[in-house]
This record gives structure tokens, sequence and C-alpha cells, in this order.
């Protein structure tokens, strides 16, 4: 059974509204990532390697440069995760066609797998939400998610789709 959902109030900018914003952000993502969580601790892997695997899924060939900007972790954080991909074969890297120093990542059909059946999880859970919630709703989570983004990481967000 869902949640009821109330809407919110006009005056969506007090502490309460907030408050309840934050609350169902808290919860819902962690409601969606647990969805993926058992799938993971299978394969011995955690949340930084499924975000890895999910960017670089969208990406194929992306640089590793591009990958640490969107992740916004260390290269020493990256560098491990990235490592543990390639030893398991999900993650391949070659070098790039015009700087030989530069690394481009793509998923191996094992990695491709994988993070399809992570997908799978994650699209069922969002795809029942966003059905309960209808279109208008859809477009507003989407602006307010947007809003939360800062200016300057906006257009790398966009690029994702292509």
């Amino acid at each position: 059974m869902a949640a009821t959902t109330h809407s919110a109030s006009p005056l969506f900018l007090r502490e309460t509204e907030i408050r309840r914003g934050l609350e169902l952000l808290y919860f819902g993502n962690a409601h969606i990532t647990r969805s993926i969580d058992r799938g993971l601790a299978k394969q011995g892997l955690g949340r930084a390697h499924h975000r890895a695997l999910y960017f670089i899924a969208r990406k194929p060939d992306m640089p590793v440069s591009d990958l640490l900007a969107l992740l916004a972790i260390t290269k020493q954080s990256l560098g491990r995760v990235l490592n543990e991909l390639m030893e398991r074969g999900l993650v391949e890297a070659r070098a790039g066609d015009r700087d030989r120093r530069q690394r481009l990542l793509r998923l191996t059909p094992a990695g491709v797998e994988l993070e399809a059946s992570l997908y799978e999880a994650l699209r069922e859970k969002l795809s029942l939400a966003y059905s309960r919630a209808g279109q208008g709703a859809v477009t507003g989570f989407w602006a307010v998610l947007e809003g939360l983004i800062p200016d300057d990481e906006i257009a790398r967000v966009e690029a994702l789709r292509g």
C-alpha cells in the first residue's frame, strides 16, 4: 500500500515543509538503493561500484576524468573502485584515440549484464512510484531535483541523455 501523499502547503518554504521534503528524499533514496544492495553484496560490491557501473553504461568510452567529475569522489577512491571492477571482469579500459594517456572506460559483457539487472530492480521501483504519482508530479519532481544541482554541473548531467 502506498503512503498517503499530502499536497504541499502554499507556505512550502516553511521549515516543516522543507523537513518533510528532506525526510522523503532520505527515505525514498534509502529504499530504492536497498533494492539493489543484495545483488551488489552477492558480487562483493557496494554502492560506489554501482554508481561507476551505471555511469559507464550510460556513456561507453567515458574518460576516467569525466567519471571522476560525475561521481565527485577522490582519484584514490575511484581508483580502488575501478581496479575492483576491472579485476572482476566488469569494466575494461583502453587508451584514447587522440591522447594515448587518456583511459576510456566501457563495460564488459559481464558488466553489461550486472548493470542491467541492477537497473531493472531500480526501474521497477521508480516506475511504480511514477505511475502512482502521475506525469505532472514526475515533472515537478524532476524540476526539484534539477534545482538541487548547481548551475555549473547541469551541462554534465544533461550530457548523459545523449
